[in-house]
């Protein structure tokens, strides 16, 4: 069973084929968002018993867009632990124990099998580090050959990650979005099929959302701080919530948190300007360089999704995710500096009540990291 309806581009709203390959408005060049029929997957839910069921990534799929589940890649990502810290009285989501230690796994195995389903051997994929690696894992267990290009500032230990896996990694002189741009010139003059933030891996990062609400046993918390990059996780938690009160499991939602860092904040900057599109940030420099994102792909529907919760956007420095860092670490959790940033967000936002705090990636991510 698979109930997805179409594709729609969030910006201009035109509709597309859900049998189309495509990964971008090709009207407008906006971002696309899947759309389900709800009452579809109603049928496939019931509900006590889909409530009692233990907690992974693959649970969910009733509300993923895989057509053959015996054919899904997985190195068995999610069911990541939600630790409560009493000292600070936060939930951390702890998505560095993912198989490649970052949330990015969620949206691999569902990218991944649908490349499989799709019959496609070669694949491109832009990324600061986190993403590349996690394809990378994914293609190679799939037996699907992998380029990834990285911007230059990069952690080196990333791109060995990544050549760990089998990927070649080509590095980029500049920002994301000039390693963005290469493999959009790839897809333009060879055709090849191009993974990263598109909605296939937005549908699986919805996962770590719909593991908050299962795991707080179906209650709603106050909050939910993400960081944000690209925008693709913050959108993916607000659609899960969204989607898991369409079909009645939750009533109401929580209030989305997105957090960036100072050096690099365009939905920051939009959200508290009251801004409808994001502005255009042309150097950017931040610790946290897996969110050093500077025109984020699905960063208009990260705003939307904090405003349509009521939510609150705010910015840190390098010095606050510095620190966040280290008191996560006093607390048993190393986190990369990208992680840190929800907590350091929360923090500095005075959030009270049922607060979750996504920890995004691992320390070993980007151990060696320091001020300057």
């Amino acid at each position: 069973m698979v109930a997805v309806k179409l594709l729609r581009c969030y910006r201009c709203k035109k509709k597309f084929s859900a049998r189309r390959i495509i990964f971008e408005c090709d009207r407008c060049g906006g971002s696309l968002d899947i759309e389900y029929d709800y009452d579809e997957i109603k049928k496939h839910i019931l509900k006590e018993e889909f409530k009692r069921a233990c907690v992974s990534h693959w649970k969910y799929w009733p509300f993923y867009p895989i057509e053959d589940l015996t054919r899904i890649v997985s190195m068995e990502e999610g069911g990541t632990p939600l630790m409560l810290d009493k000292e600070s009285g936060f939930f951390f989501k702890l998505e560095c124990v993912n198989p490649t230690g970052s949330f990015k796994d969620r949206g691999s195995t569902v990218e991944i099998s649908k490349v499989v389903e799709l019959g496609v051997n070669e694949i491109v994929c832009a990324s600061t580090g986190n993403m590349g690696a996690s394809i990378a894992a994914y293609a190679s267990k799939a037996g699907i050959k992998a380029t990834i290009f990285v911007p230059e500032f990069a952690p080196k230990v990333k791109a060995e990650q990544i050549k760990s896996y089998g990927a070649k990694v080509v590095f980029v002189k500049g920002s994301y979005t000039d390693a963005l741009n290469k493999t959009k010139e790839l897809r333009r003059k060879k055709g090849v099929y191009l993974t990263g933030d598109y909605p296939y891996r937005c549908e699986g990062e919805k996962s770590v959302g719909f593991e908050i609400i299962d795991q707080l046993d179906w209650q709603i918390p106050d909050y939910v701080c993400c960081p944000i990059g690209n925008g693709t996780l913050l959108y993916g938690v607000y659609k899960s919530f969204a989607e898991l009160k369409e079909v009645g499991l939750i009533k109401r939602l929580p209030r989305l948190v997105g957090v960036q860092a100072k050096g690099c904040n365009p939905v920051v900057r939009a959200f508290h300007k009251d801004m409808d599109e994001l502005p255009k940030l042309k150097k950017t420099k931040t610790v946290a360089g897996a969110i050093n994102c500077p025109d984020p792909v699905d960063g208009l529907k990260a705003l939307h999704a904090i405003r349509k919760t009521s939510g609150d956007s705010i910015d840190v420095s390098d010095r606050e995710i510095m620190k966040a860092r280290s008191e996560l670490g006093k607390k048993g959790i190393y986190a990369e500096p990208a992680g840190a940033v929800s907590y350091a967000g929360a923090k500095k936002l005075g959030l009270k009540g049922r607060v979750v705090c996504v920890v995004t990636g691992h320390g070993l991510k980007d151990p060696f990291v320091k001020l300057k």
